[in-house]
This record gives structure tokens, C-alpha cells and sequence, in this order.
């Protein structure tokens, strides 16, 4: 018996963004689990769509035939709620990778519309797939979702090779993420102002999605004189990203929020020793014997977990051996994928 669901995405597929790498690793890998998936293209404008953006994809939605699950990927069924709330006596599944309201920017209004739309939605869904134990209490607490309705599929990590590190005295730090507020650049850029006397050098790889993130992004490192100690790639290869980490002596992100942390969980699988926030979910991904968490937008704490790795070699020695450690723990893909079919079958 074939099995079948429509998988619909908002945007491009192929953007270079971990909720994306999500959705194309988890529609292979349901592939390989003998399901039969067909990928339904919601459109652009996501998650600010205008109006008729919004008509076109919910009729794209509802065109989806028969009993055929639907799963709908949270940047779009959030805003949806009209669309959700027509397709709920189907087997409507909502994919949330992160509550909207929880984006970094957003203001207290417009946080407090999302908030209001994605419970409405979420309470015509028949399933919802989070990539989180924390977004799971999120949507329990914050959302009325019930927590027998909630299945936990994790992103999972593929083994890289062991980082080598450097050899020159210079302590090659890396951070991977898009360039938007919530990954914390500013509070990164800010706090490495603080040690320029130290040897590091960042590489920051990801893609410049909004302008106006990436501008303030150059006009700091501008600020700091940090043209020939901070490379900025955009995005990058997947076999370039494997290389960076390889190269890599330390990986940070200062994000606001996670609802995973997909970059810290494989700069864990390369054996790397992370500094990283307590934000969202990163404390699920990264356990204390592989990394150092601080608060959000704590410059000075920051700057402190930063000097104290970059001048003790053997603090790093010692958390990379932990993130080795970490990293026979992740979930695969396999795994999750498996998580992912089970809960789909469950409300069919």
C-alpha cells in the first residue's frame, strides 16, 4: 500500500535556511520510508502574505484530493488560519519549527496578531510536528495545544569529520546562520570589541536576507576595524560549510531564540566547542559538557565565555571532547524521519 501526503512550503525550497534544510531532508528521507510525497509550492510573502497571496494558497491547499494528510510548514500555517480552519475534518498537520511571535523584530503588536493567529490555526490542526522539547512546552503553555496532539521529530545530524583547528596561534572562530536580527550578530561583533587585542578571526556564513540586518552588520565590523578579522561568505556549499567547521577552533552564535539550533547541533557532530545562548531551545542542543551558554543580548557575558576559550586551550580541548562525546547522542535523520511518519500516521 502506497502511502501519500502533501507536503506544502511556502517560498523556495531551496533556501539556505535550517526550518528549509529541514523540510527537504525530511521529504527524502520520508521518500525512503516508502511514502509518496507530493510537494504543494504555497507561494511567496511569507509570514507577512498579502491578501491575495493568501487566497492563492489556501486554494492550492484545498485542491490537495481525497484523505490525503497535509503537512504545512509553520512560516505559512500560522497565517493561515482561514485555510486551517476549512481543511480541519482533514488529517491537517502543522509543522512548527518556531511560534512566529518569537521572531526577533517583531513588534508588540504585530507579536501579539501572530500570537492570536497561530493558536487559531493550530486549534483546527489535527497534528503538530515540532523540532523541539522547548517548542513543544511553548505551544503547550502559550497555544492551548493539547499535549497528546504534539509528536517531538528533532532535526537529526549527519557525522561530520573532526574539526582540526588551527595551527597558527590564531583562533579561528565560526558562525553559521542567516544574517537576521534573531541571530545575534550585533551582540557577537559587539562583544569580540571587546578583546581586539586577542588572536581570533570570525568567519560568518550565511545568507544576507534582509538588508537592513546585513547593512548594520557592515557598518559595525566598519566601526571596529574588523575588515581583515571578520569574513563574511553569504551562503554557502554544503561541502564549504563542511569545511568550515572543519578549519574551525570554536563555533558561536549569540541567536535571540532557537526552536532547535540545527548549526550548533552539527558544529557538535564536528567535535566543536560551542559558544552559544540560552535561548529557546539551544540548551536542549547543546549539553554543558559541549558548550558555554549565556543569556540573550548579554554583550559582557559574551565577551567573557569568548576570552575565557579563546586564551585557555585546554578549556577547549576539554569541550570539544565533550562535544565528541555529545555528538554519538544526536538524533539521525533516520530516526526522526521515522517520528515524523509515525505521527502523520497517527491522524490518518
Amino acid at each position: 500500500m502506497v502511502r501519500r501526503v502533501a507536503f506544502a512550503v511556502p517560498g523556495d525550497l531551496a533556501t539556505p535556511t535550517g526550518g528549509y534544510a529541514y523540510d527537504r531532508r525530511m521529504i527524502a528521507e520520508l521518500q525512503r520510508l516508502g511514502w509518496q510525497v507530493d510537494v504543494i509550492g504555497l507561494g511567496d510573502g511569507f509570514p507577512r502574505p498579502s491578501d491575495t497571496q493568501k487566497a492563492q494558497a489556501q486554494a492550492r491547499l484545498a485542491a490537495v484530493s481525497g484523505d490525503v494528510p497535509i503537512v504545512v510548514d509553520g512560516l505559512a500555517f500560522g497565517v493561515l488560519p482561514e485555510a486551517a480552519q476549512a481543511l480541519r475534518a482533514r488529517p491537517l498537520v502543522a509543522l512548527v519549527h518556531h511560534p512566529l511571535a518569537l521572531e526577533t523584530g517583531v513588534s508588540a503588536v504585530e507579536a501579539q496578531a501572530l500570537l492570536t493567529s497561530e493558536r487559531t490555526a493550530l486549534a483546527a490542526a489535527r497534528g503538530v510536528i515540532v523540532t523541539s522539547p522547548s517548542t513543544a512546552r511553548v505551544l503547550i503553555a502559550d497555544y492551548d495545544v493539547p499535549a497528546d496532539r504534539i509528536a517531538i521529530a528533532l532535526p537529526g545530524t549527519d557525522r561530520g569529520e573532526p574539526a582540526q583547528g588551527s595551527t597558527d596561534g590564531v583562533v579561528r572562530l565560526l558562525s553559521i546562520g542567516t544574517l537576521v536580527p534573531r541571530k545575534g550578530y550585533d551582540v557577537l561583533i559587539a562583544a569580540l570589541a571587546q578583546m581586539p587585542g586577542l588572536p581570533w578571526r570570525l568567519t560568518i556564513a550565511g545568507e544576507r536576507r534582509e538588508p537592513a540586518t546585513a547593512a548594520r552588520l557592515d557598518a559595525d565590523i566598519a566601526r571596529h576595524d574588523f575588515g581583515g578579522r571578520v569574513a563574511l561568505l553569504g551562503a554557502v556549499s554544503a561541502d564549504r560549510l563542511s569545511a568550515l567547521y572543519r578549519a574551525a577552533d570554536i563555533f558561536v552564535l549569540a541567536s535571540r531564540f532557537e526552536g532547535y539550533g540545527m548549526a550548533y547541533a552539527e558544529a557538535i557532530a564536528h567535535g566543536l566547542p560551542v559558544i552559544g545562548t540560552t535561548g529557546g531551545a539551544i540548551p536542549d542542543t547543546v549539553p554543558s559538557e559541549a558548550g558555554v551558554l549565556v543569556p540573550p543580548d548579554n554583550i559582557d557575558a559574551l565577551a567573557r565565555a569568548l576570552r575565557r576559550l579563546i586564551e585557555d586551550t585546554a578549556e577547549r580541548r576539554r569541550l570539544a571532547a565533550g562535544a565528541r562525546a555529545a555528538a554519538i547522542r544526536l538524533a539521525s535523520w533516520a530516526d526522526s524521519a521515522k517520528r515524523f511518519s509515525n505521527a502523520l500516521e497517527a491522524v490518518t
